[in-house]
């Protein structure tokens, strides 16, 4: 996939990140408000208030923390999901992912959201997003232990993440999981994620 003209942040420098299995750019799944989760039906999202369903605005992408941009960003990969392809390696130490979209537009979504969140970690900016995995917290709590290599190839965004934090790589292989069930399923495996969740 080529790179449309996208580098990464200090390209294959090692550095903390979040976006974890998250080649894909798809950081999210599953926590917060039942009010706010998706129905199961295509991508339909309940409203913030249970009320409804809101494919336009998606409002399970937004956070209080996160930007008007993020969200679109968001937006375009779950609309977009079976344009996206994934590959996985968990390592002993981590995981190994590339993530390419036939649609150089949502490849530009990826590559920006993955970068965006790496900066985030760095910074400890949980961006709270609404739908967001429960897995995540442990990498903004550690970030620090998280050693990342970032590229943009012509086979799509590939992203190598390792840690010395055994709970870590359990975190990443798992996160790794979750992401590849979104590219593959997109909103209907956010809400059997979130269903799962709330029925524990």
């Amino acid at each position: 996939m080529p790179d449309h003209g996208h580098t990464p942040p200090r390209h294959n420098r090692v550095r903390p990140a979040l976006c974890l299995a998250l080649a894909a750019g798809l950081c999210l799944v599953g926590q917060g408000s039942v009010q706010a989760q998706a129905t199961g039906h295509g991508m339909h999202m309940h409203g913030a208030d249970g009320t409804g369903h809101d494919e336009v605005t998606m409002p399970g992408l937004r956070g209080p923390n996160a930007r008007p941009e993020e969200s679109a960003e968001l937006a375009v990969m779950f609309r977009n999901f079976e344009t996206i392809e994934r590959e996985v390696t968990n390592l002993p130490n981590g995981i190994r992912t590339v993530t390419r979209s036939t649609d150089p537009a949502v490849m530009d979504n990826l590559v920006s959201h993955v970068t965006g969140m790496i900066g985030r970690v760095e910074a400890g900016d949980d961006p709270q997003i609404i739908i967001q995995s429960p897995t995540l917290d442990i990498f903004f709590a550690r970030g620090e232990a998280i050693a990342t290599e970032i590229e943009v190839t012509d086979a799509g965004i590939v992203v190598v993440q390792t840690s010395d934090d055994p709970e870590l790589v359990t975190a990443l292989h798992v996160h790794a999981a979750e992401v590849s069930d979104m590219a593959d399923r997109g909103m209907q495996a956010v809400h059997e994620m979130m269903m799962k969740r709330a029925g524990n």
